[in-house]
């Protein structure tokens, strides 16, 4: 402890951002992307680039799909039906191999083409809640770590900012390079500090019953009973006898009778091709912050209804609000791009505080603290600009890469993901190899992938960014090459900057 409480937060402020900074860098910047899941799938995958069709589709064109789970005695079979963001139906079931992915026409029902990649939905968004790290939830409780960390920067640093409303409105480009990362610093913090301790603070509600598995086991024999009780959910047993399945049609449209007409979001069958299979059909939630819509469950051979949730629990309502405030899955343009400008300022906010904490040190360390120093700056250039040179990377591998690709025994999405870990590892190698040039060649590589991959994008598949913004369903596709086009423009200045910049 240090002789005051704000010398002490100082302390910790300091020091929580140098250890896990990088690590909260990482997080923010997979988080911020993947506000935009859906549209970086879009451009990830070209045979996805539909039109939403004017009509409903009929769901009796899954049957195939429903066919095929059922041969693979998967417990379920998943379908998101189309949405602006995602025309495309996506079907999920498992088999011995995995999840296995389908993507159908909704027009015509047929299966579109494999997309051979995990694009941002399956890659970009998983890492920022798990670093796909799966085994035992470790990554779960290291970002759960990171999250709490978060949270301490967050208090801490309104302890040591005396003057944090004045530190809003003050921002001296002029000055020298330290006080201008500082005012930035605080500028962006500020900014949007009730933003950053509200999505922390969520992300970690949303797992609480990983992190906190005593609160539901003390009551409930297993985790299956406790969701049952939380959500009402229902389920039964399988009987291990063959069964047909009855017009899914007809299910959508009682559930829409008791939903003043409103189509399904999500459509499963539970224990497809058994006597005991049921259907379980989703309303939407685009239109709610809470993270869950009524649901109706169905015979799967009668097509009666089963079973009807209409509420949770109250504790369980407000979880879901929480969860869903984290997750945006609500249809608010708007707010979207606000959680991506907010995102941002995040990622903001930590890189200052890295680049203030090595402007501070830079010139005042021993010649043993420049070792640390050095070690400290390498791991900021490859946590920073280095993740960014990763994920432009697997972008321009998933541009470069023919369908149907392999290597070593791996597919075409298991390249790009092993594209993307060995550009990020080879920048901190970079940093660490060529310090006083890290900075500068990093924005430069940003620049270049950047526009490579917006190139790259027109030539494999044609979709310039004129055609892009001239069709509605390509909307996606043109906003995601002008936000690489924008980021290249940024690493570009940043270049020129640090270049003119003494040493």
């Amino acid at each position: 402890m240090e002789p005051t409480f704000r010398a002490s937060m100082n302390w910790l402020h300091t020091w929580a951002g140098v250890v896990l900074g990088g690590l909260l860098f990482a997080i923010f910047w997979m988080g911020t992307l993947s506000v935009f899941d859906r549209e970086i799938d879009r451009w990830m995958m070209p045979t996805l680039r539909l039109a939403l069709p004017e009509q409903p589709v009929s769901f009796d064109v899954l049957r195939p799909s429903i066919a095929d789970a059922a041969r693979a005695r998967s417990p379920f079979i998943a379908a998101i039906l189309p949405t602006e963001r995602q025309p495309a139906i996506r079907l999920a079931w498992r088999e011995k191999s995995g999840l296995v992915v389908r993507y159908l026409d909704p027009t015509t029902g047929v299966a579109v083409v494999d997309p051979g990649t995990r694009g941002g939905s399956g890659f970009l968004y998983p890492f920022h809640y798990m670093l796909h790290i799966r085994a035992w939830d470790i990554g779960i409780w290291i970002v759960g770590l990171a999250s709490m960390a978060m949270l301490a920067l967050c208090i801490s640093g309104v302890v040591i900012h005396r003057k944090i409303f004045a530190d809003f409105f003050t921002f001296r480009s002029a000055r020298k390079p330290r006080r201008m990362i500082l005012d930035l610093h605080n500028v962006a913090g500020v900014l949007a500090l009730p933003f950053h301790i509200a999505i922390t603070l969520s992300g970690l509600i949303f797992f609480y019953s990983i992190y906190f598995p005593s609160g539901w086991k003390m009551f409930y024999p297993d985790r299956r009973a406790f969701v049952v009780d939380e959500i009402s959910d229902y389920s039964r047993p399988r009987l291990n006898k063959p069964g047909q399945l009855g017009s899914l049609d007809g299910m959508v449209a009682e559930a829409q009778r008791l939903w003043d007409g409103d189509l399904p979001r999500v459509l499963v069958v539970r224990l497809p091709g058994d006597a005991a299979a049921y259907v379980q059909v989703s309303r939407p939630y685009e239109d709610s912050v809470v993270l869950s819509g009524d649901l109706a469950y169905f015979d799967g051979a009668t097509g009666a209804l089963l079973h009807q949730r209409t509420e949770m629990r109250p504790i369980a309502t407000a979880q879901r609000f929480v969860v869903g405030f984290h997750l945006i899955r609500f249809q608010h343009w708007t707010l979207r791009w606000i959680y991506f400008g907010l995102g941002l300022a995040g990622y903001v906010t930590i890189a200052t505080g890295y680049f203030f904490w090595l402007e501070a040190r830079r010139q005042k360390s021993t010649p043993l603290q420049q070792r640390s120093f050095r070690l400290v700056e390498g791991m900021t250039v490859g946590s920073t600009s280095g993740i960014v040179i990763a994920t432009l990377v697997f972008f321009v591998a998933n541009r470069l890469l023919p369908l149907g690709a392999t290597w070593l025994g791996q597919e075409r999405g298991a390249l790009e993901i092993c594209a993307f870990f060995l550009a990020w590892l080879a920048s901190f190698a970079h940093a660490w190899l060529r310090p006083a040039r890290a900075w500068i060649e990093q924005c430069w590589m940003i620049a270049t992938l950047a526009v490579a991959a917006v190139g790259l994008n027109w030539i494999t598949t044609g979709d310039h960014l004129g055609r892009s913004l001239a069709h509605r369903h390509l909307w996606a596709v043109g906003g995601m090459d002008l936000l690489l086009l924008l980021g290249a423009g940024v690493a570009y200045l940043a270049a020129i900057r640090l270049r003119a910049r003494p040493r």
